[in-house]
């Protein structure tokens, strides 16, 4: 069974931008079906809105319709978790806590950021969700 995955906006965006590295290769193993992602609906928002901002088109080696195909893609390999309950962990930056709940909800192993100083000061702590790099991640598994 493949490990369930958050990945965090700041790795998609990585993945877009860069053309190779841990963050493309995280990607790549989500579409491989090596991780089976969970998606929600803010966390599918806000893939839309960071890949379609003309900063990020500017920066990527890959026109918008690309972009726009890759995240159908990977969609397609996601699962999408319906979230009942707002958990609300106090994270630093409170954009971020619909990425917690979103991984409680879809019982995730894993969240997957490049931002992980972010998450370490939650009020509300899920010890069995452990918030690590894509680095880290490609390491262990």
């Amino acid at each position: 069974m493949a490990p369930r995955i958050v990945v965090d906006t700041s790795v998609f965006t990585a993945a877009l931008i860069g053309v190779a590295g841990p963050n493309r290769e995280i990607l790549r193993r989500c579409l491989k079906r090596q991780y089976q992602p969970l998606l929600g609906n803010a966390l599918f928002a806000e893939y839309e809105d960071v890949s379609a901002r003309p900063h990020i088109l500017d920066k990527c080696p890959v026109s918008a319709d690309d972009i726009q195909a890759l995240l159908e893609a990977f969609c397609s390999v996601s699962e999408w978790v319906p979230i009942y309950y707002l958990w609300r962990p106090n994270l630093a930056d409170e954009a971020d806590n619909h990425l917690l709940e979103l991984a409680a909800a879809g019982n995730a192993q894993w969240i997957v950021t490049n931002n992980v100083r972010d998450f370490k000061r939650a009020e509300l702590r899920f010890p069995e969700i452990r918030i690590l790099t894509p680095e880290q991640i490609l390491e262990i598994s």
